[in-house]
């Protein structure tokens, strides 16, 4: 297939990645289906992980060392069994089990929580093994796939595999795109309930939506509300100035991703965003470019409407999915281009996929100058200030990526989110907590995972360095560090296992797998 219609047909059907905000999602044809599972060990009837440092996830400060007793898929015991520096008394430690790992000198976390977490696609050349191998090897047990591209069928079948570990997967919780399935979307309040009830039937737990006409809107949400689904929003500029991050959460939705909808809401002088005369939303370049000039027509930050909006939204509970990771880019286009994991871990078709082109959204490069990244970094300094703020006043704030679109590989733009939020303001131990608990809370899953607590799903992620001192050891690559002893620069840290329901993987072999996955596909392109 040619690759500009290639580029084309699959995005228009990604949530990123959607031209016309209200357009149906195409049929198209899926990836191939991930292979049986062949590696992670377990579940034991009784693992123990001995003398490791924890961060529960729930803000807590680190404490160790101690040790953890999971009994097949559960944790039932966490043990406080001494002190650092100081040889652990053997009498305090809980009895043996089947399997035990030595973590002295560790770190374990709850597993992470990717809240935007798309499945790749025919479009990009990923096949569900090579992403899903990639959140693994990077500590991700759980994601939200925001919009089920691949189809609802497709989807749900690998969410059911990954439930029962069928395959190597994070759990999947499924959203679908509004108006899937439909040759149309639904165009009266009427339709909108009838479809949102029909895919609650299907098996879909939430709904993105990317705008409609609001009396659709507000009886859409209102109808996922009464069936008990989630739902997410990609406010895009079609159909934002007449519902923005305000108005739609005052009707009911749950989360909103990225950052459109909330500027607007934020408006004071204006109503529609300063649109030059000659702009036109098809044109990649003008509408990347546009959108990094969008904050500073907004509320000043600490000003009364800034101030309105903000508690107005808390008092909704209303959970913002910023995925800072995936407009990155806009903002240091070399950064994300030159990224050093490329190399060995990025498909040649999702490299081909991210180039430059006038017909595909997100590839906006034409002629990115040095004005368009001013604009960007002005625009991110404000949109980290409301975010850091909104945190800091109770309000909710979690982890998404968006990864495969705009040289954002999977589980490696997921750590970049992390480290951005750092850059935001959040302590480190808030970022943890925005990857892990407050992503459950959001999914209502929080009395099984998002935390390291007696009774919960044995989900975590093991470093043998500290993520708190450092974000960088949780990439698949690790960071650099100078070697006390040999005064050469060397690589540290990478996730050591993921564990999820009890079962422990190795997390630099699957991102072997990957690896080699790549050198394939290399090596049948020559």
């Amino acid at each position: 297939m040619h690759r500009a219609y290639l580029r084309l047909f699959g995005l228009l059907l990604v949530a990123l990645c959607v031209t016309l905000p209200s357009a149906p999602v195409l049929a198209q044809e899926t990836p191939p289906a991930a292979p049986d599972r062949t590696e992670g060990d377990g579940p034991y009837d009784r693992l123990i992980l001995r003398g490791a440092t924890l961060i529960d996830g729930t803000g807590a400060p680190p404490i160790g060392p101690v040790d953890i007793v999971v009994e097949d898929d559960r944790i039932t015991e966490i043990r406080s069994v001494g002190y650092p520096g100081v040889p652990i008394d053997k009498s305090e430690r809980p009895a043996p089990g089947d399997r035990e790992i030595d973590l002295s000198g560790h770190y374990i976390l709850p597993g992470f929580v990717d809240m935007h977490a798309h499945l790749g696609g025919i479009s990009q050349g990923t096949t569900a093994e090579y992403v899903l191998k990639l959140w693994m090897a990077h500590g991700i047990t759980t994601v939200r796939e925001p919009g089920s591209f691949n189809g609802m069928d497709w989807t749900f079948e690998h969410r059911e595999r990954s439930a029962a570990n069928d395959i190597v997967a994070p759990r999947i919780v499924a959203y679908v795109g509004f108006g899937m399935g439909e040759d149309q979307p639904p165009t009266t309040p009427e339709a909108a309930r009838s479809w949102v009830q029909s895919v609650k039937e299907r098996g879909a737990e939430g709904i993105k939506f990317f705008g409609a006409a609001p009396n659709v809107m507000k009886a859409a949400l209102d109808e996922a509300k009464e069936q008990g689904l989630g739902t997410a929003m990609h406010h895009a500029q079609l159909n934002v100035t007449r519902v923005d991050a305000l108005t739609s959460a005052s009707w009911g939705l749950t989360t909103m991703e990225h950052w459109y909808g909330l500027p607007e809401a934020l408006f004071t002088d204006r109503v529609i965003q300063d649109y030059p005369p000659d702009y036109n939303y098809n044109n990649e370049q003008h509408r990347f470019g546009e959108a990094g000039r969008l904050w500073k027509q907004a509320a000043a930050p600490g000003s009364d409407h800034w101030n309105a909006v903000m508690d107005s939204l808390i008092t909704l509970d209303f959970t913002m999915v910023p995925t800072l990771t995936i407009y990155e880019a806009s903002r240091d286009l070399m950064r994300a281009r030159h990224a050093p994991w490329h190399d060995e871990y990025t498909l040649p078709s999702l490299w081909e996929f991210y180039q430059p082109s006038r017909r595909a959204h997100g590839s906006y490069w034409f002629h990115w100058t040095t004005q368009h990244e001013i604009d960007w970094k002005e625009n991110y300094r404000l949109w980290m200030t409301f975010l850091n703020e909104y945190k800091n006043r109770g309000g909710r704030i979690v982890t998404g990526s968006d990864s495969g679109y705009i040289y954002k590989l999977y589980g490696f733009g997921y750590v970049r989110e992390l480290e951005l939020l750092q850059e935001a303001g959040f302590h480190p131990l808030e970022v943890i907590q925005a990857a892990t608990l407050n992503g459950a809370e959001t999914l209502g899953m929080d009395d099984e995972i998002g935390s390291i607590e007696v009774g919960k799903k044995a989900d975590f992620v093991v470093v043998d360095e500290n993520p708190l001192e450092n974000l960088k050891v949780l990439y698949g690559i690790g960071a650099l560090k100078l070697d006390d002893e040999t005064d050469e620069p060397t690589r540290v840290g990478g996730v050591k296992y993921t564990i999820k329901d009890g079962i422990i993987y190795d997390a630099p072999a699957l991102l072997e797998d990957v690896r080699q996955i790549v050198e394939d596909a290399k090596a049948a392109d020559e």
